[in-house]
C-alpha cells in the first residue's frame, strides 16, 4: 500500500512542512504553490488531507484560506497548534560577520525585526521562507542569510548561524486539518470539541444582534466571529465562526436553531478535537 499523502501550501521545509512531519509523520507531505492548489490536491484525492495555517498569534488571520475555507466543499476533522522558531541559516562555510542580507517572507522578517536590527543587517522579501533557503542553495551567496524553520536548513544543506531569532518566543500558528470526505468520523464523545461554521444574516434591522443572541442565553462560547466581504461588495453580512461543543449539545443546537432563523446562510464546516494546547494556554 503507497504511503499516505497531506496536502500544504509552501516549500520544503516550511512552518507547514513541520506542521505535517510533527503531527502526521506517517504520511508523505506533499508541498504545493498556493492554497487553492493544496485545497485541490485534497479535494480530487491526491492527497487524503490538507493542513492549513489559518492564524498567528503575531501576525493575525491567514486571510486567503478563510475566503477559500466556504467554498472548497471540504471539511475541518482537526486543529493543531505549533509554536514558530526562525533560524537564521546561511551556505556551509559562511561565518555571520560576512552576511549583509537577510532574505525571508516580509511576515517572517517583521517577526525578527528586533534580531535583524541588532545584527545591522538589510532585509530582502521573498514568497516564501524555505523559499528563501532553497534559493540561497541553489545561488549561493556568503553575503546573505536566509531566516526560515530548521527543516529547511536540513532540507537544503545550509548551516544554521544563530537560531530561534524571532522576537516573540510564544509566537504561535494555528493550523486546520482538512478532509474530502463530507462525512468525516464524529470526534470522541470524551473530547471537548469546537464547532466551525459560516452563515450570512437576513438584510433586517439588528439581524446580528438577533442572530447571536442565542449563544449567549444558551451559555455557549464563542471564541471566534470574523466578518468578510463576499463579491467585492461593501457590506459585511458574511461571517466565520468557532464555538465550544458540539452540533447536538442541547445548548449549541437550540443556538443554532435561532442563528439559522435570522440567517439565509448556514453551514457547519466541521466539528473536530479541540487541540491541547488550548488548555495549556
Amino acid at each position: 500500500m503507497s504511503q499516505r499523502r497531506i496536502a500544504f501550501q509552501g516549500e520544503l521545509g516550511a512552518n507547514s512542512h513541520e506542521a505535517c512531519a510533527t503531527h502526521f509523520p506517517d504520511y508523505e507531505a506533499v508541498p504545493h504553490a498556493s492554497f487553492e492548489d493544496a485545497f485541490e490536491a485534497v479535494k480530487a484525492g491526491d492527497c487524503e488531507l490538507g493542513m492549513i495555517p489559518v492564524e498567528n498569534s503575531i501576525a493575525g488571520r491567514v486571510a486567503d484560506v478563510h475566503h477559500l475555507l466556504p467554498s472548497s466543499g471540504l471539511r475541518i476533522i482537526g486543529e493543531r497548534f505549533k509554536p514558530i522558531h526562525f533560524q537564521l541559516m546561511a551556505n556551509p562555510g559562511v561565518t555571520l560577520d560576512q552576511v549583509t542580507t537577510a532574505m525571508s517572507m516580509p511576515i517572517a522578517l517583521g517577526q525578527c525585526r528586533k534580531t535583524i536590527r541588532r545584527l545591522k543587517l538589510k532585509t530582502e522579501a521573498t514568497g516564501d521562507t524555505a523559499g528563501a533557503a532553497k534559493l540561497l542553495a541553489e545561488k549561493p551567496d556568503p553575503t546573505r542569510a536566509a531566516v526560515s524553520p530548521a527543516l529547511a536548513a536540513e532540507i537544503y544543506g545550509l548551516h544554521i548561524l544563530v537560531r530561534d531569532i524571532e522576537d516573540e518566543h510564544n509566537n504561535t500558528t494555528r493550523f486546520l486539518v482538512m478532509t474530502a470526505d463530507p462525512n468525516p468520523p464524529a470526534p470522541p464523545f470524551t473530547a471537548p470539541c469546537v464547532t466551525s461554521f459560516i452563515f450570512r444574516v437576513k438584510n433586517l434591522p439588528a439581524a446580528l444582534y438577533k442572530a447571536l443572541g442565542g449563544f449567549a442565553t444558551n451559555g455557549v462560547n464563542m471564541t471566534k466571529l470574523e466578518s468578510y466581504m463576499e463579491n467585492g461588495a461593501f457590506t459585511a453580512t458574511f461571517f466565520y465562526a468557532e464555538v465550544d461543543g458540539r452540533p447536538e449539545d442541547i445548548g449549541l443546537a437550540r443556538a443554532f436553531e435561532e442563528l439559522q432563523f435570522f440567517s439565509e446562510r448556514f453551514e457547519i464546516l466541521g466539528v473536530y478535537p479541540a487541540d491541547p494546547f488550548r488548555a495549556r494556554a
